[in-house]
């Protein structure tokens, strides 16, 4: 959803790719570090990190947020992100939520919204 390819940050090594993430506005006013991806054979290898805390560096001063599934609550906590409750929820993830906690239960997955503040 809302994939604009000059919002992405792409991860290269010897010309392949190995990750990725943007930041993506919303109708609302909200921002989000989205698409995140790093290949399997990298994982754990700090790229991911380095994606997201160059993210976060070329957005100063904003709120970004997330969504997430509850296991990686705790990564995403490192770099300044928390969990919101529904009431906290901007307008965009209040139309959004229901529709990933459908699927997410389908999965058996759980889905959290989390915030970074500026």
């Amino acid at each position: 959803m809302n994939l604009h390819w000059p919002n992405f940050l792409v991860a290269e090594e010897d010309g392949a790719t190995i990750g990725i993430g943007q930041v993506k506005p919303h109708n609302d006013g909200t921002r989000e570090l989205a698409s995140m991806v790093v290949v399997p054979e990298r994982r754990g290898q700090g790229v991911g990190g380095t994606i997201i805390q160059r993210l976060i560096a070329d957005h100063p001063g904003q709120v970004l947020h997330l969504t997430c599934r509850v296991p990686l609550r705790g990564y995403y906590e490192r770099f300044g992100f928390r969990a919101l409750s529904k009431e906290d929820y901007s307008p965009y993830f209040c139309r959004l939520m229901p529709i990933a906690n459908f699927f997410g239960a389908i999965f058996k997955r759980r889905i959290v919204v989390m915030r970074r503040d500026a």
